[in-house]
């Protein structure tokens, strides 16, 4: 029985996203290009990903950090609207809500981000209340909060000792150090969630398997995310390779690794096999790309359910029939 308050506690990097859609060629300095479609959203790697579980279905609380601003306004309001708590947010009277002007190019993108509050937050924020709350603790983005990454070991390390299953995406570190202790932190991560880029950035290797080869004595399951290749998950002493499904009118693709990480996380928080995991994320990361921004297409469970049998035959609900334990 689940006497939890919350299904899963996400911890992370709190930004809005404007994103310049349609760019008539690529910026240059000292010149000037149209962009002729703009959207303001709900950005961050974690608040995509919370903002998507929930709609999913799965009951979230939220604890990172944002300022005093409208930016935070938006941030706020946006999970409220989708059923993400926010009782455990931090507002900064130091630092600006960030954000991260994202210029889209079809299914790839460069980014600009402004961390501001996101840089502040510290293990020491959070609190074992705050995890027992909670039966699963997600992480993302921890080179983005530079405050959190030395110590994110120890959240992991306590989150295990309290009872949680744990998830994490380490994403992209815009230094490009990758300065972690895999060692330390992989073995109190049940699910591991990078793509090829981070996975081989952070292993130091020239290929997928030769840094799995690196991690896997450590380990417990990791989904490594390809893009238009899918996804291959490993998992005791099997790997076992899931296709993309592709969208043939792409509006843009930021967030389709939060969204296969949302697919992923509610079936496995709902005891499904894994196989089942990988293929809802492989559906939900589809599904994301329909609509601008990580979050456009996720509006209701029953909307997502839609397009998930619409465009790629994919009857979700009947692969999601298992009760929580």
């Amino acid at each position: 029985m689940n006497d939890k308050q919350f299904d899963i506690l996400v911890v992370g990097e709190l930004n809005v996203d404007l994103i310049l859609n349609k760019i008539e060629g690529t910026p240059v300095l000292g010149k000037e290009v149209f962009s002729r479609d703009m959207v303001m959203t709900l950005g961050s790697s974690s608040a995509i990903f919370a903002n998507n579980l929930s709609v999913l279905g799965t009951s979230v609380s939220f604890l990172g950090r944002v300022g005093q601003d409208n930016f935070a306004d938006l941030v706020c309001s946006s999970l409220e609207q989708s059923g993400v708590d926010i009782s455990s947010l931090i507002y900064s009277s130091k630092s600006n809500t960030g954000i991260t002007v994202a210029m889209s190019y079809g299914d790839d993108r460069a980014m600009v981000t402004y961390p501001g509050a996101m840089s502040d937050l510290t293990v020491d924020d959070i609190q074992d209340k705050d995890l027992n709350r909670a039966r699963h603790l997600h992480v993302s983005s921890i080179f983005l909060q530079e405050s959190l990454l030395p110590g994110v070991h120890l959240l992991f390390e306590r989150a295990k000792k309290l009872g949680l299953t744990t998830s994490l995406d380490p994403q992209w570190d815009p230094s490009e150090k990758w300065d972690v202790d895999l060692e330390a932190l992989l073995p109190n991560v049940d699910v591991f969630l990078p793509n090829e880029a981070e996975l081989m950035h952070m292993t130091r290797a020239s290929s997928v398997q030769e840094g799995m080869d690196k991690i896997l004595p450590f380990c417990n399951h990791v989904a490594v995310k390809r893009g238009v290749q899918g996804a291959i998950l490993y998992t005791e002493g099997m790997q076992i390779v899931e296709p993309a499904l592709l969208n043939d009118d792409v509006v843009d693709a930021i967030g389709a690794g939060d969204s296969f990480n949302a697919g992923f996380i509610h079936a496995f928080l709902l005891n499904q096999p894994l196989t089942v995991c990988l293929e809802t994320g492989i559906v939900t990361g589809a599904i994301n790309t329909t609509a601008a921004g990580g979050t456009g297409a996720f509006t209701s469970m029953e909307e997502v359910s839609r397009l998930a049998l619409d465009n790629y035959n994919f009857k979700l609900k009947d692969k999601l029939r298992e009760e929580k334990v």
